[in-house]
């Protein structure tokens, strides 16, 4: 397979999560039998099709497109993945659902902007950072246009509002900007900014406080703020070792809020336990810290901090994603990679993968050189 020439290793991890999360996701979307108007079929199918299909013709694109092309017009498609997003605003184009703005209704299923942004976030930054690298200690050259970088995305998906979204953008970009060399002076500013932003966050979005409330005490309104969690809890420890059996849980019918959501990691710990889902966390780790020795044996540097980026937005989702189900932060929104529902999140998820897979390829044609 040509396009997985490289790190065979990285792409065997891409289709063992790809693959096993429509397995997951399958099962998961069972428990809609419970609801009243869900197509289970209707819904397996567009994760099939639409998430799998185009996401693995996707990641070929990504995979293949020269570097030095992505390098030169990395703003541009900043830029367009911006405007993109901007569309969830237009009327009779954006779709408002559950209090946000963040979906462009096409008739037969939804897309998320957003997902693309993270995508053409990760580009720009790349691209920025391989420039001046060695002058960001200047805070006219680093800390400063950093946060331009960072303000525009971020006031975007906070105005949809996408808080999660943002949290991750925000996060992956510090990551990158001190990988580059960004001195650590700049991070006590950050951490500051994060703070006040925060803050008002909270302050401004009733649900965001709501959210910390019940992460602090999950034992107030179990039936209310807190069900969503406690549910979660309850099929995660009713799993126990070995789990009741794949497809066989009983929490996503009928109790866990989006069993083939936010919720999904509950539904496959119920149904595979303790064992299946460090099997799952392992895969997780396993794509990560492969991705990250991509980036770390890379000769280029655009090349190097485009693998980190996008190795470490997926690592970050996941962690959030089964952290927030475990109880270990508050609930956030942030669908678990390769398994939520959401074919825009797996097409984006599986692009991401086919450019740590460019920058591996062009690691392997140097060394035939």
């Amino acid at each position: 397979m040509k396009f997985a020439a490289g790190d065979r290793v990285f792409f065997l991890l891409v289709l063992a999560l790809s693959f096993a999360g429509i397995a997951i996701f399958s099962s998961a979307a069972l428990g809609l039998l419970a609801r009243s108007n869900a197509s289970v079929s209707h819904e397996i199918l567009l994760q099939v099709t639409l998430g799998l299909g185009l996401g693995y013709i996707g990641l070929i694109i990504a995979r293949l497109t020269p570097l030095s092309l992505l390098r030169r017009y990395a703003p541009y498609l900043f830029g367009a993945s911006l405007l993109f997003t901007m569309l969830v605003f237009v009327p009779g184009i954006g779709l408002h659902a559950n209090g946000a703005t963040r979906w462009i209704n096409v008739g037969f299923t939804t897309i998320q902007p957003a997902e693309f942004l993270k995508i053409g976030f990760v580009l720009v930054m790349a691209w920025w950072l391989a420039q001046y690298a060695r002058r960001l200690k200047d805070p006219k050259v680093g800390l400063g246009p950093f946060l331009a970088l960072c303000g525009a995305p971020a006031l975007l998906l906070l105005a949809q509002p996408n808080t999660s979204t943002t949290m991750v953008v925000l996060v992956t970009g510090a990551a990158m900007y001190f990988v580059a060399g960004a001195p650590w002076r700049d991070f006590g500013v950050l951490a500051l900014l994060v703070v006040l932003v925060l803050g008002a966050v909270i302050l401004f979005r009733p649900y965001v406080l709501q959210r910390v409330k019940t992460f602090i005490n999950p034992g107030v309104h179990s039936l209310g703020a807190s069900y969503q969690i406690q549910q979660s809890l309850i099929a995660v420890g009713s799993g126990r070792i070995l789990g009741t059996g794949f497809g066989q849980g009983a929490e996503k019918f009928d109790y866990l809020p989006e069993p083939d959501g936010d919720s999904v990691f509950a539904v496959y710990a119920e149904e595979t336990g303790f064992l299946g889902a460090l099997l799952l966390l392992a895969l997780f780790v396993g794509l990560a810290a492969r991705g990250l020795v991509i980036s770390s044996n890379s000769h280029d540097l655009f090349g190097g901090l485009l693998a980190f980026g996008f190795s470490f937005m997926i690592i970050i989702q996941a962690f959030v994603n089964i952290s927030a189900m475990l109880g270990i932060i508050p609930l956030t929104g942030i669908p678990l990679p390769f398994v939520s529902h959401g074919g825009t999140a797996l097409v984006a998820i599986l692009i991401m993968c086919g450019f740590v897979l460019n920058v591996a390829s062009r690691q392997a044609a140097e060394k035939l050189i």
